[in-house]
């Protein structure tokens, strides 16, 4: 029997650089999923205290809170991402026109 885990193989450690690599080109899309999570958590706190509201119209409530979650953390790193391309970039850009004929 070898002493590898059997949890522990190449194509998690694969998923692992993947999922790293993208949190780095994109680090709102953690901020993305924390979101979501944290919705999901309030809503199921709030779901046992919801009163005399029917359970479709909380339903109802909480996919919008969640789709404007996600819909801000798009917002946020759209934004970043044109900052980062445009406003942040210290090395000027080669115009690929040449103004004289």
């Amino acid at each position: 029997m070898s002493s590898k885990s059997l949890f522990d193989s190449e194509e998690d450690a694969a998923q692992a650089n993947k999922f790293s690599r993208k949190a780095k080109e994109s680090p709102f899309m953690l901020v993305g999923i924390a979101g979501f999570v944290a919705a999901g958590l309030i809503g199921a706190y709030k779901y046992r205290n919801r009163g005399t509201m029917s359970t479709s119209v909380f339903l109802m409530q909480l996919r919008v809170a969640a789709q404007g979650t996600v819909v801000g953390c798009l917002t946020l790193g759209l934004g970043y991402s044109m900052a980062k391309e445009y406003l942040f970039d210290k090395a000027p850009k080669e115009n690929t026109k040449s103004l004289t004929n």
